[in-house]
């Protein structure tokens, strides 16, 4: 069986953010972390759990959306992934082709819009130097940035 997949969309609403999203449960269980994820396991990104999205939605790049990174997830907690979101407490590992190695999702708060901590694991590919958010601000399926997807560029 093959791996679930992960996709990680920049979004240009409101306010910027990143929509960090994982597939499981046939579903892609979804948070909006505003800052993007950190590859220094010191910082920990406030990550808001949004509603579920359709796999299909992976596949999205559009305007005011870029597909920022992609790749394949596997848990590293025990146990069907359900009941570790339903927990509180996920860690995972990243195959993408930005972002790679071990993450943990904590919930820190309930609510209607449960708010969650993203935080790197402190594992060879760690790296408290390397910022991917502002250094590689380009999509990952077209090459474009943010930027040019709502300029309609190519």
């Amino acid at each position: 069986m093959a791996e679930p997949r992960f996709v990680i969309q920049q979004h240009a609403a409101t306010a910027m953010h990143y929509d960090f999203r994982l597939e499981a449960d046939g579903v892609l269980k979804s948070w909006a972390v505003p800052k993007g994820p950190s590859t220094d396991p010191r910082v920990k990104r406030l990550a808001v759990q949004v509603d579920d999205h359709s796999l299909e939605h992976g596949d999205y790049e559009g305007p005011r959306v870029i597909i920022w990174d992609a790749g394949t997830w596997r848990p590293l907690t025990d146990g069907p992934v359900g009941e570790s979101l339903e927990n509180g407490h996920l860690s995972f590992w990243l195959e993408g082709e930005k972002l790679r190695g071990g993450w943990t999702l904590q919930r820190t708060s309930g609510g209607a819009k449960p708010q969650w901590l993203l935080i790197k694991r402190r594992d060879e590919e760690a790296d408290a130097r390397r910022n991917p958010v502002s250094t590689q601000p380009e999509s990952v399926l077209s090459g474009r940035t943010i930027e040019d997807v709502a300029a309609g560029r190519e």
